[in-house]
């Protein structure tokens, strides 16, 4: 299987092509990223036009400003694409649904299964804690450029769809009128050093408090996720996919 990593250059590109270099039958043999960096097992492309290599899958997880150059090359070549990059927006959600009927596209926010596991959990609290306050938190390395997290978005789009009545986002809280409402979600970024990602769905009721958390403790497991999700979506027919699908959860 010969991949295109886009993003290549990146702390999670360079994971990536950590794990794949000690698998058989799967070879990155080309990379796209703005950024310049030699590299002996594999010629990176600054232009996707530039791109000759025969490609079988590409790994997207690069910055949401190359969104429309890795995907437009994508589907003008018909090659199954994960997508793995946060930030993206609501119109360039709707972008890979459209492309899904043309070819494969896996997408998540989170390539890790304990997340996505994770997901399920806060569901099914959401149905049985009623009346509980909840407040999202997530914890990032210096280094991450959006916030809140694509993953903690997940979250509370997770406990959304497991209610009838919806609640509303609140990203942080500051001021002197800023008392809690009935109905909603604090969302909570934290940056700093080296955190890997941690996400923690905190539920406060009367005098008890219910916390589930995530922790991912490397990189790896983001990129094994990745990995697997590019071995999935090969050969695979036109669709959208995600770990749900791969891990059989619906």
């Amino acid at each position: 299987m010969n991949i295109l990593l886009s993003g290549c250059n990146g702390a999670m590109g360079q994971t990536i092509e950590t794990v794949l270099s000690s698998l058989e039958g799967m070879d990155i043999v080309a990379g796209f990223d703005t950024k310049s960096a030699n590299h002996q097992r594999f010629p990176v492309y600054q232009t996707l036009e530039n791109v000759s290599e025969n490609i079988d899958v590409i790994i997207d997880f690069s910055h949401f400003s190359a969104f429309d150059a890795i995907t437009d090359f994508a589907f003008q070549h018909q090659i199954p694409i994960v997508v793995a990059t946060t930030g993206l927006s609501l119109e360039n959600e709707e972008k890979l649904i459209k492309m899904s009927s043309e070819i494969p596209v896996f997408r998540t926010a989170n390539m890790s299964i304990g997340i996505n596991v994770m997901l399920g959990l806060v569901a099914q609290a959401e149905k049985m804690l009623q009346g509980f306050d909840i407040e999202i938190l997530e914890r990032h390395h210096n280094k991450k450029q959006d916030a809140p997290s694509g993953t903690a978005l997940m979250l509370a789009d997770a406990i959304n769809q497991a209610t009838d009545l919806p609640y509303e986002f609140v990203y942080g809280r500051e001021g002197k009128s800023a008392k809690r409402k009935e109905r909603e979600i604090g969302i909570h970024a934290i940056r700093g050093g080296t955190i890997a990602g941690e996400h923690t769905v905190l539920y406060a009721g009367d005098d008890e408090i219910i916390e589930i958390t995530h922790s991912a403790t490397s990189k790896k497991v983001f990129a094994k996720g990745a990995v697997t999700a590019a071995r999935y979506i090969h050969e695979r027919s036109p669709g959208m996919y995600d770990m749900k699908k791969l891990l059989g959860l619906t």
